[in-house]
């Protein structure tokens, strides 16, 4: 516990156009892992467009370590297939909130993160001020695939007793 800085709670939101790995869909989940935790969500039979809006949360301790998120397609008879990762830091994210922000009009976004070869985003990153609170949208292209996109948002959840930022 002392080295926790707080939670991160990733809300997985959907995927968008992800490959088929049965005969004509998928039956697509997703894991998320930072160190050694390991979250997954729940399996959407039948969809390459899914929809999880799922919330996991992570520890944080060390923010240097980047966030993996891999999909799987959820097979019965063999082991599940492999439907892309892609790979993330929070620094930036992190930065935003050690500003103290509180009071910006809401909607405000304070940081805006280009899409690069250094990152997984599929299109520019922001992180905005909304209801009280920082948040960051993630549209996340998947690497090792032919094709296919998750989006996702973050959000801070100090706790009391941590190290904090």
């Amino acid at each position: 516990m002392e080295n926790l800085m707080g939670l991160l709670r990733v809300h997985v939101l959907r995927g968008v156009n992800l490959a088929v790995r049965d005969v004509v869909s998928s039956d697509p989940y997703v894991v998320i892992k930072m160190g050694k935790q390991k979250l997954k969500t729940r399996v959407v039979k039948n969809n390459v467009n899914p929809e999880w809006n799922e919330d996991l949360t992570l520890s944080i301790s060390d923010s240097n370590l980047p966030i993996k998120l891999t999909v799987y397609d959820k097979d019965t008879f063999s082991l599940d297939d492999k439907m892309g990762d892609a790979e993330f830091y929070i620094t930036p994210f992190l930065e935003a909130l050690k500003m103290r922000l509180e009071g910006l009009p809401n909607g405000t976004i304070v940081t805006k993160i280009q899409p690069s070869r250094e990152n997984c985003l599929a299109e520019e990153s922001h992180i905005v001020w909304t209801d009280g609170k920082l948040v960051q949208n993630l549209f996340l292209r998947l690497r090792n695939v032919e094709v296919g996109e998750v989006k996702i948002q973050l959000e801070w959840i100090d706790i009391p007793g941590s190290r904090g930022l």
